[in-house]
């Protein structure tokens, strides 16, 4: 559907130190000027203090050292696991007496620090309710806590609500009052950023914790958790992701860690962001998808690795089902949007989709909104039932268009479609009647095109330009793989061109295999296009290229018996 390509400008830049010319371009193109902005230098991350509230959070936290219980409440995703285990790990290493956690099972109790949530927590009987990647959005839950005589810290990164919550202490880059330099910090960055003022205020108390790990012990959760949660690399992301990277390739990472990238058959030893992101965060996502996120926080809690090689096991077999029941509604929504139109390129005329189906599962309706936005280039809501009339959706956005404003903005409008929504700019959840289902879809697409300024064209994909002959080789591959971590708004370095197409096959039923030359030159290459036949819904079968094309494509060090190979990872077939 993708009809047209856009190459990125490049900006001015002096690096003065010598790189790759391509990665020069490909920096310059994401607004990197000079080479200090590349260091991953944890002394280059934003000052911990100038985080709003997370000195009050550490005194709280330190207040229940010797004979406080502390409970914290997580998100059921990988963001959610990463920041509980981040939180119950520098406690329990930190001499608290007592913690532990809850998390909430999102088919019973929904998102969030909800009342529910708190007359289950209590019956541990906390001192202390520490949230981590949700509470603000949670204000009945929260006095709910408080009436109960039980303290709160939220510590959160999603958007507030028009009511804030009453929390003992709020820490949130995104609160309405925050100057810190980074909005981008995932829950479980903000996690860090407390636990790491903990820290400091600890070992300046009368009985500091002797010989025991310092907050940058746990980056390898960090950068887990911020990658799988898809925000933003700015700057501050980058280091901590870089630093995280770091830990993981040189075996100082959490044997849970250890284990999921095992079975996920990932190398740590030039792990990429790329690699979390498709390898670790889907196995640790399925647990919170289909079953219970317990399972996945205590795999990255677990210190023995025969014990983490079993759950990490447990959560592969999630995956499996997971990608069973997300490859069928994938097939139906993408048949439901073709059904709009007579194309798909017409049918995504409408400004912003919203899709349903009784039989989904309200676990993977985000990876299939995600799909299906992938494909029409426009945001896509997809809602599953949620029981007593109620669906539950998953929003995906497009660049330019905050999809949590989009939803206040229908909010405003229609007061009486959605009862609870929350959420970032790429990524929200809602709860809404189902008999308001239409409405909602009507109202959505309405606001979707009012709201369409500065989002990025839905028939267009940005890439970083042609690559000459030359400049398509293995040490080009290496130096982009080296010059990360890519990730969402620092996206890894694509490229266009011209090629003949020799050879086209099918491999693994959705793969294409395809040996490609540049016209003209005599060099030819070896290229797949994963999943590129995932919706193909001819009879006779797939239609497979041939003869001139222009591709979107990737460089891919392809490692294989020992031996390091140039491969075009390809993104989109288009005509010539």
């Amino acid at each position: 559907m993708i009809v047209r390509i856009r190459r990125r400008e490049i900006g001015r830049a002096d690096f003065g130190a010598a790189l790759h010319p391509v990665l020069e371009r490909v920096y310059a193109a994401r607004g990197i000027r000079a080479s200090a902005e590349l260091s991953l230098a944890l002394e280059r991350l934003h000052p911990v203090s100038t985080l709003e509230g997370v000195d009050a959070a550490a005194e709280l936290l330190a207040r229940q050292r010797d004979a406080g219980r502390v409970l914290i409440v997580g998100d059921f995703d990988a963001d959610g696991a990463t920041s509980t285990a981040l939180m119950v790990r520098a406690l329990r290493a930190w001499s608290f007496a007592a913690v532990d956690f809850l998390v909430p099972n999102r088919f019973e109790f929904g998102y969030g620090l909800t009342p529910e949530i708190v007359a289950l927590a209590a019956e541990r009987r906390p001192t202390l309710i520490v949230t981590v990647d949700n509470g603000m959005s949670s204000a009945a839950g929260v006095a709910a806590a408080r009436n109960r005589g039980i303290d709160v810290l939220v510590t959160d990164h999603h958007l507030p609500g028009p009511e804030l919550p009453s929390a003992n202490v709020i820490v949130n880059p995104n609160a309405s009052s925050s100057r810190f330099a980074s909005r981008a910090l995932a829950g479980v960055g903000v996690a860090f950023y407390v636990v790491a003022a903990l820290k400091r205020l600890l070992d300046a108390s009368a009985a500091p914790p002797r010989g025991a790990p310092g907050p940058a012990e746990y980056l390898d959760l960090v950068a887990l958790g911020t990658v799988a949660d898809l925000v933003p690399l700015d700057e501050n992301n980058r280091v901590l992701v870089g630093q995280g990277l770091k830990r993981i390739r040189a075996d100082r990472c959490v044997p849970g860690i250890r284990a999921l990238l095992s079975i996920a058959g990932r190398s740590r030893a030039d792990l990429t962001a790329a690699d979390l992101a498709f390898g670790a965060a889907p196995r640790l996502n399925a647990a919170g998808r289909l079953d219970d996120m317990s399972i996945g926080i205590q795999c990255l809690l677990a210190e023995e690795a025969s014990h983490a090689g079993e759950l990490a096991a447990r959560l592969d077999q999630l995956n499996r089902e997971r990608r069973a029941i997300e490859s069928r509604m994938q097939t139906e929504a993408l048949a439901a949007v073709r059904r709009l139109g007579e194309t798909a390129s017409q049918a995504v005329r409408h400004s912003g989709l919203t899709l349903f189906d009784e039989s989904w599962h309200q676990g993977v309706v985000g990876l299939v909104a995600g799909r299906v936005k992938e494909r029409t280039g426009r945001p896509v809501i997809a809602f599953a039932p949620a029981g007593e009339g109620v669906l539950r959706g998953s929003a995906r956005s497009i660049p330019g268009l905050h999809i949590r404003d989009v939803l206040d903005a229908i909010a405003a409008r229609h007061p009486d479609l959605i009862s609870r929504f929350g959420g970032h700019a790429m990524a929200a959840g809602l709860t809404l009647e189902r008999a308001n289902l239409d409405a909602f879809a009507r109202a959505f697409d309405e606001q979707v095109a009012r709201s369409r300024d500065g989002a990025a064209d839905a028939d267009c994909i940005e890439t970083d330009g042609e690559l000459a002959v030359h400049e398509i080789a293995l040490d080009t591959a290496a130096a982009l793989r080296g010059g990360g971590p890519w990730g969402q708004a620092f996206p890894e370095p694509c490229f266009d061109g011209l090629f003949s197409v020799r050879n086209a096959r099918v491999v693994g039923d959705r793969h294409l295999k395809m040996w490609l030359e540049v016209p003209r030159s005599g060099r030819t290459f070896d290229a797949i296009a994963f999943n590129h036949l995932e919706d193909s819904s001819a009879s006779s079968g797939p239609e497979l290229p041939c003869g001139e094309a222009r591709l979107v494509y990737r460089l891919d060090v392809n490692e294989y018996q020992g031996e390091r190979r140039l491969q075009l990872l390809v993104d989109h077939v288009l005509p010539p």
